[in-house]
């Protein structure tokens, strides 16, 4: 199976090519690398200018003649766009343009998309050499042009995952602006990541973090002037030399970076800024050592395609409580175990960071589980839907962080305004829906936001939204105190049957109050006995 990724970055269009065998070994076929300066358009002028339009046409045509060589179409390529398309103004007439004349069909993906891709691409690396971050705290970085994707790592699990506007290209273009000097940037990104040290303490203590992995082309020649070679495709370089090389770099002009390094100019404009920011953050932690892979956002898109050419029998996650069920992955794609582990990781970090009830948050959510489980016949949903469901039910109550009263909405803001690893922004937004309408008298279907969502979107919310509604009112309390249930089905009723062990009254008013939506998009009245 042959399989090809393209992506459009602030600074350059790169392509891979990769074999998958039948064994499941992947071999890279092909790679291809061109400048453009999508990123200096950007993030000065606000859109992407004539000129650089034509040549990131020129670019794909050629990239287009060179999958063909391996019998791969446009329509079989995947292609993806980062940050700079992210905020180009004119972003959807490009799109178009490109589909038009290349026929490649462009994804704009948001910075958390970009982080589970790395995720992916560096955990594949790492196992390649046998070194895990499963047994130990670990900061996975990445400095682009246009952004700063970091993920925090605590024992294994996500901690936290960041997409930063703290990008080479743009401080440059922010300094030429004010005609700031090389010194005034320093500056600038010093104080940048000291103001974002507190906020990422919070989600873990930086002094306790033991394995550092850096990932870019930048810090690639830093690990091959200064570090030593674990394996063919992956560095580590010791502190101390890291630090020594990055102000050694200081001092060079860009013609005197170009000489050495044999790069091009427009990359070596950016070398100073970029090991720079690495420098400060890797200061930031008590690593000793820094491990470079040899991997990109392209090989995270191959592995992640060829996941989703797998059976979902040999993908799906499955719980203690329900061993035979299945479950969704990050939209828009699937993902293995371990990966869908990392997305309920995080949503759980998130919620721990606003002292949420884990206990009630944890139990909801298996009550949604089963419930979605029972009902899959009569969803019509996709197996997606049941982790966003999931993700609502651990957050649904973590707006009490701010105010009890009406905390939903205070639920559906906080959520809209965090990140959450491994989903995007579209479905953070369903999630945030469903947060919201999870409490309150306030009828659904006549709110101006929820009307102007796309039909399949509406009716994601309501029945997850229905779901959510009896799980949460089964422990009114907050006490877990129904240890198991039965459900069962009449042509007009859903009857759900506890052990017995205690008394039921307050999760009889609750779902008196609140099985109305369930009743009216089920058409089951639903009976608690």
């Amino acid at each position: 199976m042959l399989l090809a990724a393209i992506e459009i970055g602030s600074t350059g269009i790169r392509l891979l090519v990769a074999e998958i065998t039948e064994n499941g070994t992947r071999n890279i076929l092909d790679r291809s690398d061109l400048p453009i300066s999508l990123g200096r358009d950007v993030f000065t002028q606000g859109i992407i200018s004539r000129d650089t339009l034509l040549q990131c046409l020129s670019i794909l045509n050629k990239f287009k003649e060179q999958l063909a060589g391996w019998g791969i179409t446009a329509a079989q390529t995947t292609v993806v766009a980062t940050s700079a398309f992210r905020e180009a103004k004119n972003q959807d007439s490009v799109l178009d343009r490109i589909m038009v004349k290349t026929g490649f069909r462009v994804k704009v993906i948001d910075g958390i998309e970009e982080n589970r891709l790395m995720y992916l691409a560096v955990s594949d690396t790492l196992k390649t050499d046998n070194i895990e971050i499963s047994s130990q705290s670990s900061i996975i970085l990445e400095v682009g042009g246009g952004s700063t994707e970091i993920m925090l790592i605590e024992n294994g699990k996500i901690a936290g995952a960041h997409s930063m506007r703290l990008g080479t290209v743009i401080i440059e273009q922010q300094l030429k602006s004010m005609m700031g000097s090389l010194s005034d940037a320093k500056r600038y990104v010093t104080e940048f990541i000291n103001n974002t040290k507190g906020s990422l303490n919070n989600e873990l203590n930086l002094k306790k973090i033991k394995q550092f992995l850096a990932i870019g082309a930048d810090v690639k020649i830093a690990a091959l002037f200064a570090g030593s070679p674990i394996s063919t495709f992956l560095w580590k370089i010791e502190r101390t030399a890291f630090n020594d090389f990055v102000n050694e770099i200081q001092e060079y002009s860009t013609e005197e970076i170009v000489a050495r390094f044999k790069i091009s100019y427009n990359d070596a404009q950016s070398l100073h800024l970029n090991l720079l920011i690495y420098q400060l953050f890797v200061n930031l932690t008590g690593v000793e050592t820094i491990i470079v892979p040899e991997t990109s956002l392209r090989e995270g898109i191959i592995i992640s395609k060829e996941q989703n050419s797998h059976p979902a029998s040999q993908l799906a996650p499955q719980t203690d409580s329900h061993p035979n069920a299945t479950s969704p992955f990050a939209n828009p794609t699937t993902a293995t175990n371990e990966f869908y582990e990392q997305i309920i990781a995080s949503a759980l970090n998130l919620l721990r960071k606003y002292k949420g009830d884990e206990k009630h948050a944890q139990y909801v959510r298996q009550i949604c589980i089963k419930f979605f489980d029972t009902l899959k016949d009569e969803l019509g949903l996709s197996t997606d839907a049941r982790l966003l469901l999931e993700i609502a039910a651990i957050l649904h109550d973590i707006g009490t962080f701010i105010r009890a009263d009406d905390h939903n909405q205070h639920s559906k803001y906080i959520i809209e305004n965090s990140e959450i690893f491994g989903i995007n922004k579209e479905s953070v937004t369903t999630i945030a829906q469903i947060s919201l309408w999870h409490r309150g008298a306030k009828n659904m279907r006549h709110d101006d936001f929820f009307s102007s969502l796309p039909r399949n979107e509406r009716l994601t919310v309501l029945k997850l939204t229905a779901i959510l509604r009896i799980a949460d009112c089964l422990d009114r309390a907050h006490t877990q105190r129904i240890k198991d249930f039965k459900i069962t089905f009449t042509n007009d009723s859903m009857t759900i049957k506890t052990d017995g062990s205690h008394n039921n009254v307050l999760e009889k008013i609750a779902i008196a109050e609140k099985s109305d939506l369930f009743e009216s998009v089920f058409g089951y009245k639903v009976i608690l006995v």
